[in-house]
């Protein structure tokens, strides 16, 4: 068993959950199909997330190499009137930080990059995603939720990803036939008034090839 193998799997089989960044390269090992990097967000940001106007926070979906996506944001925070200010930073600086992160993990130059403004029940069924690995962080609102079970059905135990955790999950693309079952979902959250912002990043191994497929 390797050290990131025996961090504490406390929820669900196969999710290794560490107190630090570099835990979050688990998800290479052999048994992990997803790592989660449980860490509490400054409560100063926090406050100011959560108060802000939704109308106010970039929204993206664009493709770009991981070194270049802190002026991407900055400029997408301008152009939409986010206020820049001290937390404006850490949440652009934190973006642009999980990208190289994520980048090294998967040995990827380029990334797709989703950024989400969430008002309705996007993805509600459990799944698993179509691709090597995604990570997925949400900044604002409730995270991710997971469990273990058969596609197609609910998990009997579902678990919550803590807000403004980095969560790294594998796909069905990823190079192992080693399945250990792990569905996850967006949070149901239709006619509660909640509002999520999430982060979604993706490995592209071929940029032209991703470009075509998009189109």
């Amino acid at each position: 068993m390797t050290l990131h193998q025996s961090l504490v799997r406390e929820q669900s089989v196969g999710v290794s959950l560490t107190t630090t960044p570099k835990g979050l390269a688990s998800i290479k090992d052999p048994l992990c199909s997803a790592a989660i990097w449980k860490r509490k967000p400054l409560p100063g940001f926090q406050k100011w997330i959560d108060e802000r106007d939704p109308a106010d926070f970039p929204r993206a979906r664009i493709m770009l190499r991981s070194e270049m996506v802190r002026d991407a944001m900055t400029d997408l925070s301008d152009a939409c009137g986010l206020p820049d200010c001290a937390e404006r930073t850490l949440l652009i600086d934190d973006i642009a930080a999980l990208a190289d992160m994520f980048s090294s993990i998967m040995k990827s130059r380029y990334l797709r990059l989703r950024l989400d403004v969430i008002e309705t029940n996007a993805c509600r069924k459990f799944h698993i995603d179509g691709i090597t690995a995604r990570l997925i962080c949400t900044y604002r609102g409730h995270a991710t939720q997971y469990g273990n079970g058969a596609m197609g059905d609910s998990p009997a135990d579902i678990h919550e990803v803590p807000t403004g955790s980095p969560m790294i999950l594998r796909g069905t693309a990823w190079p192992s036939a080693a399945r250990i079952g792990l569905l996850h979902r967006s949070p149901p959250i239709e006619g509660t008034g909640e509002t999520r912002l999430v982060l979604v990043l993706d490995p592209i191994t071929d940029i032209e090839a991703d470009r075509h497929s998009q189109t």
